[in-house]
């Protein structure tokens, strides 16, 4: 057989190694496959239409996972009482299909060659509605509206106070702000607590031109890491260990073009589940919402009853624990996730993309945050994700050819894209 060019999916690779390093045992029908991190058993069954399995992986993505590879590789392997293998079907390596999307490349060089003249423009035009405290007495500090703009271009520029002020003086010449801060002013305002419900209205704001392209939703949570650490006791050894401490940030952002609609920042323990509603509630101001995916760390029956009272059918996987007995919208969803699987994780997998917006802002603009307070660190977040937004709308200015006019709360020139009808197989089981 010629390998070459054949690519062996990795599932079918830690199956082997199961096989080869555990115990399978087959009783009724079934087989019991070991976790490969021993943390538990999950149940094989080799069907002759599509052989399923209890894992999370398998549950969740419907496809071939570790523990059926492993069951298929005793099946082929087994071995006779004097040592001899006996194969008992055919087996056969195909290549791994890959799923390639289109680029629009010209846009794509158009968009990122222009970026950062395009960047200052559309903040200058954000930040022109900032409207600034009344001044009572004391010198007169830099407008508001100049300190939003150079904190969020600081953190665009990704480099040190210092080196950056060449690009705020060049800034300045060309009118975006006023007067030329000092370096270590640019800190200060981070300290600011007043730029933090300006810095999320901004999000806000910079989402509109967007509000015709976007109608399917995910949502996520992720940490920055910052330099402070936080002590914890380790019971098992009896020792007291440290690790960083993290920046929690929830946002929602559109599956199209990775524009984050609304964000919130709480306390590292904050629970996931809870914060949804005010996500969908402040996306669904500005959005016509027609779906809303998450993992099942938001799965719940008071989550799933808010992204419908919106409009929206919420695609939430379904914990192993989870039943129908909840009924109403509850019920329905998790027999169309049981009984049209492959229909609901094909609206379910659009959550992937909001990981692909976390991996955009962490990737361009740093996995971590230079702050040391507590509401600097807020603000460092919240500057990188309006610049992500901020990037996302020059993409669409020259791959949707959409025009963001913040001046009038205009949006954009492009058509509505009408939102789908309730999947056939949801209305069945209404």
């Amino acid at each position: 057989m010629n390998t070459n060019n054949v690519k062996i999916d990795p599932r079918q690779i830690r199956g082997v190694l199961i096989a080869v390093a555990a115990k399978l045992i087959q009783r009724r029908g079934e087989w019991i496959v070991p976790s490969q991190s021993n943390n538990g058993r999950y149940t094989v069954k080799l069907d002759a239409e599509k052989p399923t399995c209890t894992c999370p992986d398998h549950q969740t993505r419907g496809c071939k996972c570790k523990h059926i590879f492993a069951v298929e590789h005793v099946i082929q392997h087994r071995q006779n009482g004097d040592g001899t293998a006996t194969v008992t079907e055919a087996f056969r390596v195909t290549a791994a299909k890959r799923t390639t999307y289109r680029q629009d490349w010209p846009a794509y060089n158009e968009a990122q060659t222009n970026e950062k003249h395009q960047f200052q423009a559309l903040l200058y035009d954000l930040c022109s509605g900032v409207e600034n405290p009344p001044h009572t007495k004391g010198r007169r500090p830099l407008p508001l509206s100049d300190a939003v703009f150079a904190v969020t271009f600081k953190i665009y520029s990704t480099v040190s106070g210092r080196r950056f002020i060449s690009d705020l003086a060049d800034a300045q010449a060309k009118g975006y702000i006023s007067d030329l801060p000092h370096f270590n002013s640019i800190f200060n305002y981070l300290e600011n607590p007043m730029l933090n419900p300006i810095l999320t209205g901004l999000i806000t704001q910079s989402s509109l031109p967007l509000k015709s392209v976007e109608e399917d939703f995910a949502v996520d949570s992720t940490g920055f890491t910052t330099a402070r650490f936080v002590p914890w006791y380790d019971h098992k050894y009896g020792v007291t260990r440290q690790e960083h401490d993290w920046v929690k940030v929830h946002l929602m952002c559109g599956v199209k073009t990775n524009i984050v609609t609304a964000v919130e920042i709480h306390d590292r323990d904050a629970s996931d589940t809870k914060i949804l509603p005010s996500l969908v509630g402040t996306t669904a101001k500005n959005f016509d919402m027609a779906e809303v995916s998450a993992d099942k760390g938001y799965s719940s029956v008071n989550n799933t009853k808010v992204i419908a009272s919106h409009g929206a059918i919420p695609y939430i996987a379904f914990k192993n624990s989870a039943t129908g007995s909840r009924g109403g919208l509850w019920e329905r969803m998790f027999h169309y996730f049981q009984f049209n699987r492959s229909e609901f994780l094909a609206h379910y997998h659009k959550r992937s993309n909001v990981e692909s917006t976390i991996s955009m802002i962490k990737t361009k603009f740093r996995d971590h945050v230079r702050s040391k307070t507590d509401t600097a660190m807020k603000n460092e977040v919240l500057c990188k994700v309006l610049c992500h937004n901020i990037c996302c709308l020059i993409h669409a200015i020259y791959e949707l050819g959409i025009s963001p006019d913040f001046s009038m709360n205009a949006a954009t020139k492009t058509t509505k894209i009408s939102a789908p009808e309730l999947p056939l197989a949801l209305a069945r089981c209404a």
